[in-house]
């Protein structure tokens, strides 16, 4: 089982305006698929943007040997 690290998109109220939870995922399954742990959120459409990540379940996952993708990746970096 491979598992990655990235964003899951949540539909707000209003159309396009999304927000985003920072999940661990199966790497077969499709973006929105089930998790196996949320580990952050990120809402772009505030000012500034809303982030908050879980590094130390990141950091968890990373010794076990999940990928992140780029995307979580460049946020990660934003927050340190």
């Amino acid at each position: 089982m491979s598992v990655m690290i990235r964003l899951r998109k949540i539909n707000d109220t209003s159309k396009k305006r999304y927000n985003f939870r920072i999940s661990a995922i199966e790497g077969s399954r499709p973006r929105d698929a089930k998790v196996i742990e949320e580990l952050g959120y990120y809402d772009p459409a505030k000012n500034p943007a809303a982030l908050k990540i879980n590094k130390e379940r990141v950091e968890h996952w990373r010794k076990l040997g999940a990928q992140i993708s780029p995307t979580v990746k460049s946020l990660i970096k934003k927050i340190k």
